[in-house]
């Protein structure tokens, strides 16, 4: 079941477009601001993202470039106006598909099915593959056994950084540094707490880790072989 954003302030049309995708088996979360929305979107894992154009606080342009620096979540833009200038300035920062107001429900959902299909095929193959444990940097996406693991976009980029020197010990000040984007998080044993709660996501028993191991006194290094 696909897991769709959807930042629309309008209220009856952001209801209406939850009430339809739901219908169509996708699972919806709907957010009124793009500040909220660029914090879901960090914290959260989603498969696409429904963007309006004319938010209340910040517009959609300047969200999807935001996205775009960590994401290649795809990203389909709705907007009132019908100006050729503001579709092409939308496909140019980064966005899928743009669709003018108002449209016919099935032609977006026949739209969002299309991206999907595209990063889909995308995702696919540039995944990482640790024996049962599938990586998947494009979507910000975890797969063990096939399920889909609920990581914090923190451990997320945590468990990246590991996966990118697999085989490498990464003492903490490392794996701090490589972090720095997240200030707020990346303090003291932080970094020990963010592993143990990815470790008891990805581990099969976290008490006997094998796939994140500690080094004693130096760090922590992910195991290029697994089960």
């Amino acid at each position: 079941m696909p897991s769709i954003l959807i930042i629309e302030d309008d209220r009856e049309q952001s209801q209406m477009l939850s009430d339809y995708l739901s219908g169509e088996h996708m699972e919806i979360i709907t957010c009124p601001t793009g500040i909220d929305g660029l914090t879901l979107l960090r914290d959260e894992p989603f498969d696409a993202l429904i963007l309006d154009v004319g938010l209340p606080d910040i517009d959609g342009f300047e969200v999807c470039r935001q996205v775009r620096t960590f994401s290649q979540l795809p990203i389909l833009m709705l907007t009132a106006r019908g100006d050729a200038m503001d579709r092409i300035i939308g496909l140019e920062i980064g966005a899928d598909d743009y669709l003018p107001k108002p449209f016919n429900p099935r032609e977006l959902l026949a739209r969002l099915r299309a991206i999907l299909r595209r990063t889909q095929h995308t995702h696919q193959s540039s995944a990482l593959r640790f024996g049962r444990l599938e990586i998947h940097p494009d979507a910000h996406a975890v797969y063990l056994d096939g399920e889909m693991i609920n990581l914090t976009g923190y451990q997320f980029d945590l468990l990246s950084v590991l996966v990118n020197h697999a085989g490498r010990v990464m003492s903490r000040d490392q794996l701090m540094d490589a972090l720095k984007g997240h200030e707020l998080e990346s303090f003291d044993r932080s970094i020990d707490v963010h592993i143990s709660r990815i470790r008891g996501q990805i581990e099969d028993d976290p008490k006997k880790p094998r796939r994140i191991l500690t080094i004693r006194g130096t760090g922590y290094v992910f195991a290029r072989q697994q089960d």
